[in-house]
């Protein structure tokens, strides 16, 4: 569990990183500001992560890693700046908007595979499908922004990842979850 000075913390950071990034500073500030997290602080600790950019409730950008081998609080920082200018679904969010923009970072579990679908709790676990070559995952609060039930849950999942909706019933595609510690801006 983050606590809740470290939920400010990772908060600060994403933001600060986004600003930077919108304004163009590509200075060491980032790296200066992550690297005071040390010892037992999650904040040091390699996680898997996504950020997410809000503009007034509207998706404005989510970039995130399965798996990182940095420090939790590097990892927000640099997905925070590629969550508002590479995310390719959108155009790089501008200055001009960085009044309306709220943060959601979404700490992960290690995955598991599953070997039923019963396995899946809506509202606990995220999905990670793969298939071949295709990957797709949904982070666990999609679902219940979007009220699916788990057959939903999993066919979204196989259209994120660019298969067919039933792909999930295939004894080839493999199923993992994942459950998020989700952390959210404060409303300003």
């Amino acid at each position: 569990m983050v606590s809740p000075d470290e939920q400010k913390a990772l908060i600060d950071i994403a933001w600060k990183s986004i600003q930077r990034t919108v304004r163009g500073d590509v200075s060491e500030q980032s790296q200066q500001q992550t690297r005071k997290f040390r010892g037992e602080s999650i904040l040091s600790q390699p996680a898997g992560a996504f950020v997410t950019i809000y503009n007034k409730g509207e998706l404005r950008g989510c970039l995130g890693v399965l798996v990182s081998e940095a420090p939790l609080a590097e990892t927000v920082s640099q997905l925070a700046g590629r969550s508002a200018a590479e995310d390719p679904r959108f155009n790089p969010v501008t200055e001009d908007e960085l009044d309306d923009i709220q943060i959601e970072i979404s700490i992960l579990s290690p995955l598991r595979e599953i070997s039923t679908i019963e396995e899946i709790q809506v509202g606990k676990h995220g999905i990670f499908i793969s298939a071949g070559m295709h990957r797709g995952l949904l982070l666990p609060q999609v679902a219940v922004k979007q009220r699916w039930n788990v057959h939903q849950f999993l066919e979204e999942t196989c259209i994120k990842a660019g298969l067919p909706r039933d792909q999930w019933k295939h004894a080839e595609t493999n199923i993992y979850i994942f459950s998020a510690e989700i952390i959210e801006q404060e409303p300003s």
